[in-house]
């Protein structure tokens, strides 16, 4: 357990600036210290975290400071589930696409198809996904863009998508955060964790997941080159 910290020595411990740190506190995001005189507060290892959370939902997560309000709510609802609090970590994060006023053929075309293959690999999705909304509008510019290569078929992205968020979600159960251990349930329930376990877990998603997809992203790039190399060099 570290010591009280001032307000100086919490800044230089976070690495976040004194003035970001009084807007936070005014905004609500950053909960008050603990008063010792009218100008002066200690504060301590919560704020640390608090503190540690928001910058990754900042800087990594690219998460806007409203919407940062939005999930720390869910982080500190202790009558939350931990999945509750992990949708409301990957509901903020981008991109958010928008849903046209008058879907054309196209996109209802695209719509059926991803509800087809969420109902097929079993999924618990709701339909107001950000990321549901995300692959209708590809799949619908795939329509729309004739030219573009078939590729593999949608349903081995999925199913290999489907391997990961397995190992990447059990990765964050309470005493594992170094990756799932032999025996693992695939699917956990939603065990009962401290406020402090609640903020790592929120921050290792922010992490994980935009990090995460960054390798696969680059992994699959690589991949696509090396094909390229040897089919058509």
């Amino acid at each position: 357990m570290t010591r009280p910290m001032l307000m100086a020595e919490l800044s230089r411990s976070s690495g976040v600036p004194v003035a970001t740190i009084k807007y936070y506190l005014r905004e609500g995001l950053l909960p008050p210290g603990t008063a010792t005189s009218a100008t002066r507060a200690e504060y301590g290892e919560a704020h640390l975290r608090r503190l540690r959370l928001i910058r990754a939902l900042l800087e990594i997560g690219e998460v806007p400071v409203a919407a940062i309000g939005t999930i720390l709510a869910v982080v500190d609802d202790e009558s939350a589930s931990v999945h509750a609090m992990l949708g409301a970590v990957q509901y903020q994060l981008g991109p958010h696409p928008a849903r046209p006023a008058e879907p054309d053929q196209d996109w209802q075309v695209a719509s059926r198809e991803a509800d087809a293959l969420i109902a097929a690999l079993g999924w618990t999705v709701a339909s107001s996904a950000p990321a549901r909304t995300l692959l209708v509008a590809t799949l619908a510019a795939l329509r729309r863009a004739r030219s573009a290569p078939t590729g593999p078929g949608l349903r081995a992205y999925a199913e290999a998508m489907a391997t990961l968020a397995a190992a990447e979600v059990t990765s964050l159960l309470p005493g594992n955060q170094h990756g799932p251990t032999p025996g693992s349930p695939e699917v956990p329930g939603s065990p009962e964790v401290p406020g402090s376990t609640r903020v790592a877990l929120a921050e290792s998603a922010v992490v994980g997941m935009v990090l995460h997809e960054r390798i696969l992203i680059a992994l699959h790039r690589l991949a696509q080159e090396d094909a390229s190399s040897r089919y058509f060099a």
